[in-house]
């Protein structure tokens, strides 16, 4: 059974720097509070490491069953 996250972005983009803003944007937040559905996979794992301090990050079952 795979895994899927939760992610909602928490904190504005503002001021950060241009990675951040690409990450963020990667993962498919465009607004604050926003939350989206991806599935677990190391690429993602990386992409929330990056900005942390950014997000809230729930894990779940897979919800496609």
């Amino acid at each position: 059974m795979s895994k899927v996250l939760r992610i909602t972005l928490k904190k504005s983009m503002i001021g950060r720097p241009e990675k951040h803003r690409r990450v963020i944007q990667s993962l498919g937040l465009r607004r604050l509070n926003k939350t989206v559905v991806v599935q677990d996979t190391p690429t993602v794992r990386g992409m929330i490491r990056k900005v942390s301090h950014m997000l809230a990050v729930e894990e779940k079952a897979d919800e496609t069953q």
